[in-house]
């Protein structure tokens, strides 16, 4: 497989745009819209948060058809909470970008991030979209403004591309996400969107997004929040004329899933060093453990703890504070088993804390990626997730949010 430098538009068939109409303050990009020249197999993952914006909640209900030609999303305004009149914005969306682009309503996917709780400018999404379908370009750039529309509090892009080789054609798939604050597993914790030009079934596409997604994205936690409006919508339009692929256990499907899950750890590692005012990038990994759900609740404890986090970003090696939130994640294990280490440097041994060479974790903790390590010494089954440190900064971020 190979990387590209490239954008979501380096797919065959796709184009995109992104433009500013006025959602978000200081005329920063806040419309895009990302098109299909022909129906294309379709498959979505959405946040299980009870609470659900009008935007996801229209696209969860058209996504059953299978098929969609284009993803039209907004920032700067999550179209929540505000009763049906989100919902008929919504569709309003769609019905515009599809008269504009010569789709039905019901082939556009809707997406909005941002302030829960405030009516969508209907009037500004309108000028968006009629903006946003004239400048619709299948160059590189074209993709990279989409990208740069659909942030919020994000401070860098985050968009991947790899290629690969199938029936002798080449596969491209590409991807682009958007995602800083209200980060944490429970599908999907941001907004992303995947597009590929394989030849695939639409259920096939589902299972294969689903099991890549959970392996990426549901392995991200920047603040123990899942937001509202958080989903990874896939599209694969078949332009690589490859022959068709109708099961999850053959070879082809296997080489997707691989590129799926390239892409989606690339943006998830992305969306956890971009965390709001995050300084460093954190990879918590649990070895030893009885079960694959113990495992997990032990990364998941120990990449939400504000003690972890805030030591991390303080340079204070207290393993401690990662013990202590392994304690309390609701998993059996023996602590006098249990063993820690930072990066390679090891603080804890058989349920005692070590005297360990302080400048050399200072050293370590310096850097801009941190890996802690916890064997529980129990069993075989292993897990990770990815999160950022707590600096002054995220404070000041989500204090004046809406202003």
């Amino acid at each position: 497989m190979k990387w590209i430098d490239g954008s979501i538009t380096s797919v065959a068939g796709f184009s995109a745009s992104g433009v500013a109409c006025g959602l978000k303050k200081q005329g920063k990009p806040d419309l895009a819209m990302i098109v299909c020249d022909r129906p294309a197999a379709a498959a979505g993952v959405f946040t299980k948060n009870v609470i659900k914006g009008h935007s996801l909640q229209r696209t969860m209900a058209v996504i059953t058809n299978g098929q969609a030609r284009a993803v039209v999303i907004n920032s700067g305004n999550a179209n929540a909470c505000i009763g049906e009149q989100g919902l008929a914005d919504a569709e309003k969306m769609a019905e515009l970008a599809a008269a504009s682009i010569g789709c039905k309503p019901h082939e556009v996917l809707t997406g909005s991030t941002g302030v829960i709780g405030q009516r969508l400018d209907m009037s500004a999404v309108e000028a968006g979209i009629e903006m946003a379908a004239e400048q619709l370009s299948s160059e590189i750039d074209a993709g990279h403004r989409a990208e740069q529309a659909i942030m919020t509090t994000d401070l860098i892009p985050k968009e991947a591309v790899i290629s690969f080789e199938l029936d002798g054609k080449t596969v491209t798939v590409a991807a682009m996400a958007k995602g800083s604050g209200m980060i944490h597993p429970n599908m999907a914790t941001m907004i992303g969107i995947i597009a590929t030009d394989i030849n695939i079934d639409n259920d096939i596409l589902y299972s294969l997004l689903k099991t890549s997604a959970d392996r990426s994205f549901n392995r991200v936690s920047v603040d123990g929040d899942t937001s509202v409006c958080d989903m990874v919508v896939a599209m694969a339009n078949g332009a690589a004329d490859n022959s068709k692929i109708t099961t999850t256990d053959e070879p082809a499907a296997q080489l997707l899933l691989a590129a799926l899950e390239k892409v989606s750890v690339s943006l998830a590692k992305m969306i956890a060093a971009d965390g709001e005012g995050a300084t460093k990038l954190i990879e918590v990994n649990c070895k030893g453990a009885k079960t694959a759900e113990d495992a997990y609740k032990i990364v998941s404890s120990i990449g939400k703890s504000p003690l972890v986090k805030t030591a991390m970003f303080g340079e204070d090696a207290n393993c401690g504070r990662i013990i202590t939130a392994a304690g309390y994640a609701g998993v059996d294990f023996d602590p006098d088993k249990c063993n820690i280490w930072l990066g390679d440097l090891k603080t804890y041994e058989d349920g005692n804390a070590l005297l360990f060479d302080e400048d050399e974790a200072a050293r370590i903790l310096s850097r801009p990626e941190i890996v802690i390590t916890i064997d529980l010494g129990e069993g075989e089954a292993s897990d990770r997730l990815w999160t950022c440190d707590f600096s002054y900064d995220y404070v000041k971020i989500n204090g004046s949010y809406r202003s």
